[in-house]
């Protein structure tokens, strides 16, 4: 039987997160692990258990609810985070358990500080330890690509000889070339013995922006499995990017002759939501998801597009799930019908009572847009998720400034079906906003970043404001849109404040 799958082993939520800067709350994991589901991933990464009590619900709480995906947790060589992850994983209908353990020269030598032969030792321990009460085992030799490759053959050949069922050759600091990575996928087919027991596996990294090209030439070089990451976050400069890869071996079906489960429809909308939940802005320029990728401003490409699509685009937008601005026209007068019409053509579908509170928000939108664009409707639809857990919301703003004013303002806020309201100034009209909004609360607040973009174009373009907050010393991530940017300001961070106060209740 021809071998022409390729698995997609997604890690966003724990590699993705390690990025400095994208915690996400344990709601963020578990709509992103819904997404990926969706997506048709078939391991999730859901996490580090080991590492922290919020990382281990976190991870048992993705294991309780996905059911498609296989659910899986890291573990350093040690039996108390193969036990965590064992425990975490445990109520998942399908689970794994990923062991890694470091074998190149420069990590043996100044970080473990032993030998091949301790380092071998430990491994086929952990592993024989982990396979008594898990049959889906993947052992990573962390930094491989680095490793001596005669002892790297040697420690696969164990692992797969104790009960490891996929083995993934980490590119851990994105120093390989594709060539060379290549090599060294195709070298482990061909000189260990037992490894068509195993899956082969490629995660690389993106320090020499090669993650996505290494990932491909060990494709091509006999790995059937890819590790990734939507949008390619991750830690330093991230990690190979699922999107490019998946779409890569989709366009280049000729070439590579292999597919994956992917429903690659649902890429633009994942990466949407990966970058509100993480406060990373996708670069217009990224490739698949990026503001830019199907747009045209050349005369020339302009001309060549309206002739024959294919002539400077080699894939659909369409079949990514980057909006169509073509179709109905949304506005004021528009009715419910053609707005639940549009949703559904943008793969969202909302329960009845989400709908009318959606539509509302679209008819106030409506007022002070002429036209509503695709991406202000996704805009509205994930303001209204964030909306879940509601402590705090913006009742009234005045605000006031000018070039030689003090700008001033005032917020009122409904806080328990009360009123409150708060007078200020600041150096800015959103720093006057935020003083107000911290006296109103009684909260100790901090902002950490604050971004603003254009969700769509025109003077009258949908303003979305992201803020990363300190709240008593936690980082949370705000989000909100509007038309008026010190509104969104404002409501960025009471959404921000709205999470602290969700997670507090959680913990109690």
């Amino acid at each position: 039987m021809k071998n022409d799958k390729v698995f997609v082993f997604d890690t966003t939520l724990r590699d993705g997160e390690q990025a400095p800067g994208a915690t996400m709350g344990p709601e963020e994991k578990l709509e992103i692990a819904f997404a990926l589901e969706r997506l048709g991933v078939d391991i999730i990464e859901a996490g580090f258990p080991v590492s922290s009590p919020g990382d281990f619900a976190s991870v048992q709480n993705v294991a309780r609810h996905i059911k498609d995906s296989c659910v899986c947790g890291l573990a350093r060589s040690i039996v108390k985070d193969i036990d965590a992850v064992i425990e975490a994983v445990k109520p998942a209908k399908h689970k794994r358990i990923h062991i890694f353990l470091a074998t190149s020269s420069i990590h043996l030598q100044h970080k473990l500080r032993k030998s091949q032969d301790e380092i071998v030792a430990m491994a086929v321990e952990s592993v024989k330890y982990a396979r008594k009460r898990m049959d889906n085992i993947e052992f990573s030799p962390e930094d491989a690509s680095r490793t001596e490759k005669s002892f790297l053959y040697r420690i696969l050949e164990e692992v797969i000889r104790c009960g490891a069922t996929t083995v993934n050759i980490p590119d851990t600091v994105g120093y390989s070339t594709p060539e060379e990575y290549g090599a060294v996928i195709a070298g482990i087919c061909n000189n260990v013995p037992n490894i068509g027991k195993a899956v082969v596996s490629v995660h690389c990294h993106d320090d020499l922006g090669l993650g996505v090209a290494n990932s491909l030439a060990g494709v091509a070089g006999g790995a059937r499995q890819v590790e990734c990451t939507i949008n390619g976050i991750g830690e330093r400069a991230g990690n190979a990017s699922m999107e490019e890869i998946v779409m890569s071996l989709r366009t280049r079906q000729d070439f590579y002759h292999l597919s994956t489960n992917i429903k690659t429809k649902e890429f633009y909308r994942i990466s949407r939501m990966v970058s509100k939940a993480t406060g990373f802005i996708v670069p217009p320029n990224k490739a698949i998801v990026g503001a830019n990728a199907f747009r045209h401003e050349s005369g020339i490409h302009q001309d060549g597009v309206l002739k024959e699509r294919r002539t400077y685009e080699i894939m659909d937008p369409e079949d990514v799930g980057v909006p169509s601005t073509e179709g109905l026209v949304l506005g004021k007068h528009s009715g419910r019908h053609a707005f639940k019409d549009r949703l559904k053509g943008l793969g969202i579908e909302l329960p009845e009572v989400d709908l009318d509170k959606a539509f509302a928000r679209f008819k106030d939108l409506a007022d002070k847009k002429k036209e509503i664009y695709d991406e202000d409707l996704a805009a509205i639809v994930e303001d209204q998720g964030h909306m879940a857990h509601v402590a705090y919301s913006l009742a009234d703003l005045i605000s006031t400034s000018g070039t030689n004013i003090a700008p001033e303002v005032t917020v009122t806020v409904l806080y328990k079906g009360k009123k409150r309201s708060q007078r200020s100034t600041g150096d800015g009209p959103v720093d006057a906003c935020y003083k107000a909004i911290e006296a109103l609360t009684k909260l100790k607040i901090k902002l950490l970043d604050y971004g603003i973009k254009s969700v769509t174009q025109g003077k009258d373009a949908l303003g979305e404001v992201t803020v990363k907050v300190a709240v008593e010393g936690e980082t949370v991530i705000g989000r909100a849109a509007s038309t008026d940017i010190i509104e969104a300001s404002a409501k960025a961070y009471i959404n921000a404040i709205n999470k602290y106060v969700a997670q507090q209740k959680l913990r109690k």
